[in-house]
């Protein structure tokens, strides 16, 4: 397989960056949901959100490799079967995606340095707090994060809709692509 994006199919550095972030994105909606029902007797009360903010900003870094990747090897143009219909929901389905995955991950941010302390990642570094102290930072930051949060994941499965639509019903070459196969 090839290494950047064609005029017919994503390359795999492309493929791995739309996988792994998708697979992230579900990891953190889950472990977000799970941890704000611990209580705090359990023992991954300081932990899970620790993983937490780690996983995010590594994602964050991630996305924008993505968005330099897609300046160094921009993706395949959309199919010529598309409607114009088709093409503008894509194109604003994108832009939601990329524009509320940075949105959801700068709110975490906001939300983890209210205090001025800085984040750890994974204990190799730490993110300095850039923003803090701004009148209820963390609990403005807080429920822009829960609504992003919710919002790309009900988008991401809508996403994921209209991907399995066009491969079993349009019968079109739109996930095959995504897959790394020549459309």
């Amino acid at each position: 397989m090839q290494l950047r994006n064609s005029s017919s199919r994503y390359g795999w550095v492309s493929i791995f960056m739309h996988w792994g972030v998708a697979l992230a994105v579900v990891g953190l909606f889950a472990l977000g949901w799970w941890m704000v029902g611990l209580d705090y007797y359990s023992t991954w009360r300081k932990d899970a959100p620790e993983l937490h903010k780690s996983i995010g900003l590594v994602l964050l870094a991630v996305m924008v490799l993505r968005v330099l990747w897609r300046v160094v090897s921009p993706p395949p143009p959309t199919l010529e079967t598309y409607s114009r219909m088709t093409r503008l929901g894509a194109r604003f389905g994108h832009s939601f995606l990329y524009l509320g995955l940075f949105a959801v991950m700068i709110a975490g941010y906001l939300i983890s340095t209210a205090d001025g302390v800085g984040i750890s990642v994974f204990g190799l570094f730490e993110v300095p707090a850039l923003v803090s102290g701004l009148p209820d930072q963390a609990d403005t930051a807080g429920v822009i994060h829960l609504y992003l949060a919710w919002a790309l994941v009900i988008f991401s499965g809508l996403h994921a809709l209209a991907a399995l639509k066009h491969h079993f019903i349009d019968r079109d070459a739109t996930l095959t692509r995504m897959l790394g196969r020549k459309a």
